[in-house]
């Protein structure tokens, strides 16, 4: 049967001061009044239903997800004692299915990403859905056609076009972050699209890769598996998971699996618009722009500026300027940010140098 997993472990600490600890960025009510997670949870519509929908996130952050979305149970949500980076993530998830359904095929979603339109990109992991269905041995990742040669993410090369499925290829390569010239040639060969972070696989074959590529990693998840469903899964779960080697799925298990002769890794081209809001400027794209390329969510009066991003959670409150250009200033009711646009990245660093009742 088909399942969905939405990772939900990030801190998000890069949208500080909104985003904190107990509230984390993909809680936060940011896209006209609704979170990215809110907006994650509705995309598998018609796809796979809502009781085969999970939710991986910090186990920490459980009361305040089932109060933001109460239609999720308890058992639909993998509560990560720490976080050990994503392949800990899909492999906690893949052996929890397996166990439920040996047959289980499910996709791994993200929390933190706006994708439009919603329609194509359902008829998209449809189709992942199907490659997988017709051969478990598939691993299925999405690219998505770039617009810019970024150099904040990876990329999936294509290779041949997979006969009776259209928009899907076989994947030659997984390629982290570049240069911005090696950026710009792989926009200019036309074959290669932005890692999107989101996969489908059958849940037994991705543990038995885990096992050939990670076996370190396969051993503690196995020994969560063997526990889950039983008195002892939350000492177990507590006790291993911090133990299990820190790293990305696309290290531990895509970019061995694309050089594997057992296993056919294919990604699927995604024609859509796919914004990942990890940093202020990327939330201030979301935002109606005025006539000086200044971004609000909030009340605002700016004289002479240009390229100000102004946020603020109280509608109320009035944020103004002059003659500011490219700068960030987030407000809340008990911290401020002020930062020049090209020091987005540096926000992550101060966040873990405020006191810690604002962390």
């Amino acid at each position: 049967m088909r399942y969905a997993m939405i990772m939900a472990g990030g801190a998000g600490t890069r949208l500080w001061p909104m985003s904190r600890k107990q509230r984390p960025k993909q809680l936060l009510p940011l896209i006209d009044g609704t979170s990215l997670l809110e907006l994650a949870s509705t995309r598998m519509e018609g796809i796979v239903p809502p009781e085969r929908r999970l939710i991986c996130t910090s186990e920490s952050h459980r009361q305040a997800l089932r109060k933001a979305l109460p239609h999720f149970s308890d058992e639909q949500i993998l509560g990560e004692p720490v976080g050990r980076d994503t392949v800990n993530a899909v492999a906690l998830t893949a052996v929890v299915l397996a166990k439920r359904d040996p047959a289980a095929i499910f996709a791994v979603l993200t929390a933190d990403h706006i994708i439009e339109p919603q329609d194509e990109f359902r008829r998209k992991v449809d189709l992942g859905f199907q490659l997988v269905e017709d051969d478990p041995t598939r691993f299925t990742t999405f690219s998505i056609m770039p617009t810019y040669p970024a150099t904040a993410y990876g990329y999936v090369e294509r290779g041949d076009p997979l006969p009776g499925f259209q928009s899907a290829y076989l994947a030659k390569r997984f390629v982290e972050k570049p240069d911005a010239a090696t950026a710009r040639g792989y926009v200019d060969a036309g074959t290669f699209g932005w890692n999107s972070g989101m996969f489908v696989f059958s849940a037994a074959h991705f543990l038995e890769a885990l096992g050939r590529f990670k076996p370190t990693a396969w051993e503690g998840i196995s020994r969560i598996g063997e526990a889950w469903g039983t008195p002892r899964q939350d000492a177990v779960l507590r006790e291993v998971y911090p133990t299990l080697p820190k790293i990305s799925v696309d290290y531990a298990v895509m970019e061995p699996a694309a050089r594997d002769d057992e296993i056919t890794v294919c990604t699927i081209t995604l024609g859509i618009w796919w914004m990942d809001v990890g940093n202020w400027p990327s939330y201030g794209e979301t935002l109606s722009e005025d006539g000086n390329g200044n971004r609000s969510n909030a009340p605002t009066t700016h004289l002479d500026s240009r390229g100000v991003i102004t946020v603020s959670d109280d509608p109320e409150h009035t944020i103004t300027t002059i003659g500011c250009t490219n700068l960030i200033i987030v407000h809340t009711s008990d911290a401020t940010l002020v930062c020049p646009v090209s020091e987005a990245e540096r926000v992550k660093e101060l966040a873990g140098k405020v006191d810690p009742a604002l962390q």
